[in-house]
């Protein structure tokens, strides 16, 4: 290597940024971050010096050493069983006479396994980049190395990435992460890669969370991990990464929605003795004889994490042979378990039953069952006949407190919403409650009849569902009367949030009118006192409550009828303080 380089790498560091647990508060991994790199070179940048690395041809010898360099201090925190997220640059794939097995020997050294580093691959940079991706994808995966794909969302490569790598973890570029709880394109993009990943059985990190109210966001979204200043800034100092961040626990405790009826009930899981990764195929025989009911076992690594599942069917023909158990004894026989482990469909407890539902449906295999983790330590096991009844219970409870049409919550719903509301409020958090009510609407069902009524209704709910935040609480009173509850928002952001649900309504409810009513801009039909006379076009009206610490539940009913009727004088929303 040259001498410059040399002197460079000397003074190259690594400073750590913890990745945590969202539903926990407890630290999940490290990232190592590249740190004086104005002070050691000419460099601009990083980037400025991986470019400049990889035209000198010497790509994969300054990573090596930066490898060798950021494990060695990762070692030095003082916490069992968390794991370092190393960036690579994806051209080192181009990189020439190239030794393998190089970073085995490293961990080794350090007394560390392969499934203590994560490798970050960037779907951002040049052609080249982009081009050496699925390869380095392809290669570290096949060595045993787990993957996560940094920046996810601004490279070109996208959802076809998605689709092929077979990444472990993906992370969510910061920029849909900033202001994501006020911003709704971010979350509609955000929860669908969320979903997306979890169906195909990777685990999602949220980098850049910088405010509570993000974190409240990603957490509702199901994000799994997350990473950003609100956590903690990179530190060059390893005795600064905590085991677990207090801070966090403190929003965790604060955020007291109640999740329990799409939780899942701990009755259903089965407890299914695991065995460790490092299991000998002799031991492994004994399983199956000491279990014979059991036609699986799951498998976990050192941290009780699920790698996998390894069936009876898989190994019967070794065990039942003649030889088969004095072969499994010997150690220069393939004793190793690795070969038979197959991917384990699995889901977070934190999912809920909903989820859990959905990604074993959409999961086209003929799966015995579902996997359960929690903050990825294996839990136990819900086969088919719990799935089912899971599923049965929880379509029970979903009709009888839905509204029929438009499937949202109703009326219990509701008063449990506003009950715990004056509940949970404090000084720093104010909760509004929307209440919409169609202006007209009976003359317009009586013209057109009630098939096209229904269809006002859910061009309305579907409205509701596309423009709020994915945290709101969206419920059907019954008839045209709808209500919305919001949590931790201005009341500006509220107010803009109706008023742009009215405009939006009244221009889409057009389209079912004729069109020379549309023309005219009113219909003309008869009144409850049968007269005949013209009635303007579908709008709807709106009033918003704030309620805070000082708020009184007994003057809410009173105050809300009020401000209905005002409500419908004006076509704005009206709002009011209690």
């Amino acid at each position: 290597m040259l001498q410059k380089w040399i002197d460079i790498l000397k003074e190259l560091d690594f400073a750590f940024q913890p990745i945590i647990h969202t539903f926990t508060g407890k630290i999940y991994a490290v990232e190592a971050l590249l740190r004086n790199v104005e002070i050691a070179t000419d460099f601009h940048n990083i980037q400025d010096l991986f470019d400049t690395a990889f035209e000198d041809d010497l790509l994969y010898q300054v990573d090596l050493e930066l490898r060798r360099k950021a494990i060695k201090k990762f070692k030095k925190i003082d916490i069992e069983n968390i794991k370092l997220f190393y960036n690579l640059d994806n051209r080192i794939i181009y990189s020439k006479n190239c030794p393998q097995g190089q970073t085995a020997k490293i961990l080794e050294e350090n007394g560390l396994k392969k499934d203590a580093i994560y490798f970050e691959l960037s779907e951002k940079g040049s052609m080249i980049e982009q081009n050496a991706l699925s390869s380095m994808i392809y290669k570290y995966k096949n060595d045993g190395y787990s993957i996560a794909i940094d920046d996810f969302g601004i490279g070109i490569s996208g959802l076809k990435l998605l689709y092929y790598s077979e990444a472990n973890i993906i992370k969510l570029d910061r920029f849909f992460i900033t202001n994501i709880n006020t911003d709704s394109k971010k979350k509609l993009f955000c929860s669908s890669i969320i979903d997306m990943a979890h169906t195909m059985g990777m685990k999602v990190v949220a980098e850049g969370v910088e405010t509570k109210e993000e974190y409240y966001t990603c957490k509702n979204m199901g994000v799994d991990f997350i990473q950003g200043f609100l956590v903690q800034r990179p530190t060059l100092l390893t005795h600064e990464v905590t085991e677990s961040y207090k801070h966090i626990i403190k929003f965790l405790k604060e955020d007291r929605r109640d999740n329990s009826k799409n939780s899942i009930d701990k009755s259903f899981i089965e407890d299914i003795k695991p065995l460790h990764i490092d299991t000998s195929l002799h031991d492994l025989f004994l399983y199956f004889k000491e279990h014979p009911y059991n036609t699986f076992v799951p498998i976990i690594d050192t941290y009780k994490h699920l790698k996998g599942v390894i069936y009876e069917v898989d190994v019967k023909k070794i065990s039942y042979s003649q030889y088969g158990f004095s072969l499994a004894k010997n150690t220069s026989y393939c004793s190793n378990i690795c070969k038979y482990i197959k991917p384990a469909l699995s889901v977070e407890s934190t999912w809920g039953i909903d989820k859990t539902l959905e990604l074993y449906n959409m999961n086209e295999t003929d799966s015995k069952g579902i996997f359960v983790t929690n903050a990825n330590k294996y839990q136990g096991f819900i086969n088919v006949n719990s799935l089912l009844s899971l599923s049965h219970k929880r379509n029970l409870e979903i009709a009888k407190n839905q509204n029929p049409l438009s499937k949202l919550p109703g009326n219990n719903q509701i008063e449990e919403f506003i009950h715990k509301s004056f509940k949970l409020i404090k000084d720093d958090n104010t909760f509004h409650m929307l209440y919409f009510d169609f202006n007209d609407f009976k003359p317009f069902n009586d013209t057109y009849g009630f098939r096209q009524g229904d269809r006002a209704i859910l061009i309305f709910t579907e409205i509701l569902q596309k423009y709020l935040p994915l945290n709101s609480f969206i419920a059907h009173v019954g008839g045209d009367d709808f209500f919305v509850g919001f949590s931790c928002l201005k009341y500006e952001e509220v107010y803009e949030y109706a008023l742009k649900i009215q405009k939006e309504f009244k221009l889409s409810v057009k389209n079912l009118y004729e069109k020379k009513d549309i023309e005219n801009g009113y219909i003309t039909c008869y009144d409850r006192f049968n007269v005949q006379r013209k009635f303007e076009l579908l709008t709807v009206s709106c009033a918003i409550i704030e309620i805070s610490l000082n708020s009184k539940k007994k003057n809410f009913d009173y105050i809300l009828g009020i401000i209905k009727k005002s409500s419908k004088k004006i076509n704005f929303p009206v709002g009011i303080c209690i």
